[in-house]
């Protein structure tokens, strides 16, 4: 169940804020330029769906994030617990970092827990099969695949070349709690 904890980013310890309902989810992240949306397949993907199937699942969605925000490519990222990358890739994505465009994913299957560090706050988005979530270019987050990934999202890029970090060197995500799964 998708779910979302507000943090100060001063205290780790006591949330703020949490809900697992999804229009209070999607009226606490709009306030602060997040777009959170629950999207449906046209056709069952089954347990382990190829890119090819996700995209033709979901291309009129694709196709209207492209018309209202100029996106340029997506993919489909999918990650498994018997990756011989997951420890290393999890240990990537832990550290805060911002990106110069949105960062855009719709999970077909499995889970992610995004944490966004936004004016004094923590935002913690467990993001689950039908959530896209969007991320504003410029926004410290980090994010977390678990010790055992199991998911596949699109992602959508404004830029040809997909995905570009910068690491902002805050040690800030080693403070708050990580996916369990």
């Amino acid at each position: 169940m998708s779910a979302l904890t507000i943090y100060s980013d001063t205290d780790a310890t006591a949330p703020r804020w949490q809900s697992h309902e999804g229009d209070a989810i999607q009226r606490e992240l709009n306030a602060i330029g997040v777009r959170f949306e629950r999207w449906q397949a046209d056709s069952e993907l089954g347990a382990n769906p190829d890119a090819e199937t996700v995209i033709a699942a979901y291309q009129h969605a694709i196709d209207r994030l492209v018309a209202e925000k100029g996106y340029q490519s997506w993919d489909v990222i999918s990650m498994r617990p018997d990756n011989p990358q997951r420890e290393a890739l999890r240990a990537k994505f832990l550290a805060e970092h911002t990106h110069g465009e949105d960062e855009v994913r719709f999970f077909v299957e499995g889970a992610g827990l995004f944490c966004l560090h936004i004016q004094g706050k923590i935002y913690q988005i467990l993001c689950e099969k039908n959530d896209l979530i969007s991320v504003p270019a410029g926004t410290p987050h980090w994010f977390d695949m678990g010790e055992a990934p199991h998911f596949t999202a699109i992602r959508v890029f404004d830029n040809p070349e997909g995905w570009i970090d910068r690491f902002t060197g805050d040690a800030i995500a080693d403070a708050y709690p990580r996916l369990v799964r």
